[in-house]
C-alpha cells in the first residue's frame, strides 16, 4: 500500500514556473514507476511524465518536453515536477500516481496508487 499526497499547486502568470511535490509512504518507493498526470474540467486525465524505477528514465507527454522536468528523490520517498514556460492550457488538477511496472506506461488505469491532486491554474 503506498499512500501519495501532492503539493506545491498554485496560481500562477503564464511564463512563470511551479514545482510539484509528491511524498509517499511506505518503504519501497524506488520500486514503482512514478507519473504525473492532469485532468483539466470537462477532459479526460492525461499522461504529463513519468519516471522508471533503477535508472530514472523520463518520459514525457509532446505537450510538456522542453519545459517540464520529472525527478525523484528515493531517499525523500518523493517524486517532483519542475513546470517552466507554463501556459494557460496547462491549467489543471495535477495528480501524482504510482505504479508497480517495470517500465514507464502513459495510460492512467495501469497506475495503482493515486494522490488526491493539486490544482494548477495559469493566468493569462
Amino acid at each position: 500500500q503506498v499512500q501519495l499526497v501532492e503539493s506545491g499547486g498554485g496560481l500562477v502568470q503564464a511564463g512563470g514556473s511551479l514545482r510539484l511535490s509528491c511524498a509517499a509512504s511506505g518503504r519501497s518507493f524506488s520500486t514503482y514507476v512514478m507519473g504525473w498526470f492532469r485532468q483539466a474540467p470537462g477532459q479526460e486525465r492525461e499522461f504529463v511524465a513519468g519516471i522508471s524505477r533503477g535508472l530514472g528514465n523520463t518520459y514525457y507527454a509532446d505537450s510538456v518536453k522542453g519545459r517540464f522536468t520529472i525527478s525523484r528523490d528515493n531517499a525523500k520517498n518523493t517524486v517532483y515536477l519542475q513546470m517552466n514556460s507554463l501556459k494557460p492550457e496547462d491549467t489543471a488538477v495535477y495528480y501524482c500516481a504510482a505504479d508497480r511496472a517495470i517500465v514507464v506506461v502513459p495510460t492512467a488505469n495501469e497506475y495503482d496508487y493515486w494522490g488526491q491532486g493539486t490544482q494548477v491554474t495559469v493566468s493569462s
